[in-house]
């Protein structure tokens, strides 16, 4: 009988020599110089080994890739800014469809609309937006994909002024499994649309975004850090004083270690409106406690971006696992599991964050996008890091999952899409909530041999 290792490495030899015909893009394979730079994600616990990666520079690159994991059967992944914490940007042995080269940002200051290509990460599009007095709806991270971010819902400090960041897509050029190229919106695949809007990238591969902007009118940012031994006092205060938050305002609120080595509670404020106002909610903010530490001013959302990314730098290389859950409050239960939490974490670089969803994000209708979580709450981030040398990372793991059973009784069914594991089924069946079976419909009508597995679990069934 043939052996079936030199059967794949006929296979995937003929895909290669297929795909760089093809593409205008490199076609990277296992064994070339630099297949372990292509390969390298943001989480270094991932050790998924691809067969092949078509690093693509155009929508044709794309379809040609799409087609070739067909042609060849091979399992298929899409890699846009390689941040889910699972790695299910690198799918074993499979073919990745890559768009890091494709990060292109058309800003029309008129229309208020930006163009991004599939690849593009969050802190180019708000360089680009900034460069003419706008923002967009992003998260906390500029490394991330604005399409995994977007697609996936797209928590953020704009929320209750803007909406999720899915709130904010116009439209999207997209290759779907059959390899056709589709133009979807309003009017146009107006399903898919709805789809994308919440869903992920289980029914293509997005090339480009119309996205939303927003004036950026007054905008204030910074960090109001507070010792430990203020953190009950100060999340107390803070849950009365998000009941009253102003739609201009949005918090992020992070508990790790802070610059003496101890566990820290850091506030991260962004306003954006009038200034007088944004600067008594500010000064509000900072009476929740005693602060060791305040600096804030007028800053762009690049500018706000850039110290929480040379942070994640300095932990380049770290192993992550994440949990989540979304409180309806921050109930005086949830609020001692958490600080007992921090405290006794196994990891100096591990964390808890949580983001207000609030305002704006609210006011949208639980059918109108495929996100269907519209009543105000705090997502959650329990965020497990460690070094990896020699740490098989069990204690952390179990750290996680320990807060996530804790606050169980204190949160609502579901969770973040977004952040998701792989084996986190109970709560990707109630993420959903009534969308959940119109998800599963569009999934079978636009990817019938479901060859997208994105990281965001659809509910099964």
């Amino acid at each position: 009988m043939p052996d079936p290792m030199l059967k794949q490495s006929v296979d995937i030899g003929a895909a290669a020599r297929e795909l760089r015909s093809k593409m205008r893009g490199r076609v990277v394979s296992r064994g070339d110089d630099d297949y372990a730079r292509t390969r390298r994600i943001w989480n270094g616990a991932v050790q998924n080994a691809p067969a092949l990666f078509a690093v693509c520079e155009t929508s044709a690159d794309v379809q040609a890739a799409v087609q070739s994991a067909r042609r060849h059967r091979f399992i298929l992944s899409v890699r846009g800014g390689g941040h889910d914490w699972a790695g299910r940007a690198l799918c074993p042995d499979g073919l990745v469809v890559d768009l890091s080269r494709m990060r292109q940002v058309i800003v029309d200051p008129r229309s208020r609309t930006a163009i991004v290509s599939g690849g593009a990460k969050a802190k180019e599009l708000a360089a680009a937006a900034a460069a003419h007095g706008l923002v967009a709806a992003l998260g906390n991270c500029g490394e991330v994909g604005v399409a995994g971010f977007t697609m996936g819902g797209g928590y953020g400090p704009l929320n209750g002024q803007c909406g999720l960041a899915a709130d904010n897509l116009l439209g999207a050029d997209m290759v779907l499994a059959n390899g056709r190229c589709v133009t979807t919106g309003p009017d146009e695949e107006p399903d898919l649309f709805w789809a994308i809007r919440g869903g992920g990238g289980n029914f293509g591969v997005v090339t480009s975004m119309r996205i939303q902007l927003h004036e950026a009118r007054h905008m204030l940012a910074g960090l109001i850090a507070y010792p430990w031994s203020e953190a009950e006092t100060v999340l107390s205060r803070y849950a009365a004083f998000a009941a009253k938050m102003p739609d201009e305002l949005g918090v992020s609120v992070m508990m790790t270690t802070g610059l003496d080595g101890q566990p820290a509670i850091t506030l991260l404020p962004l306003w954006n409106g009038d200034k007088p106002q944004g600067e008594r909610a500010i000064d509000d903010l900072q009476a929740l406690g005693k602060p060791q530490f305040a600096q804030f001013g007028p800053m762009t959302y690049a500018e706000m971006l850039a110290p929480i990314d040379a942070q994640l730098a300095e932990a380049a290389g770290c192993h992550w696992e994440l949990r989540t859950r979304s409180l309806p409050a921050l109930m005086p239960g949830a609020i001692d599991a958490i600080i007992s939490a921090v405290a006794r974490r196994t990891s100096p670089h591990s964390a808890v964050a949580f983001h207000h969803f609030h305002g704006a994000a609210t006011r949208i209708a639980a059918d109108a996008v495929a996100f269907g979580l519209r009543r105000e709450h705090f997502m959650v981030e329990i965020i497990a890091a460690w070094e990896g040398d020699g740490d098989d990372g069990a204690a952390h793991r179990q750290w996680a999952l320990d807060l996530w059973k804790n606050l169980a009784a204190f949160a609502l069914p579901g969770g973040y899409a977004n952040l998701l594991g792989p084996d986190d089924r109970e709560q990707a069946a109630a993420a959903y909530g009534d969308n959940a079976a119109r998800l599963r419909a569009l999934k079978r009508r636009f990817d019938p041999d479901r060859v997208f597995a994105s990281a965001i679990p659809l509910p099964e069934g």
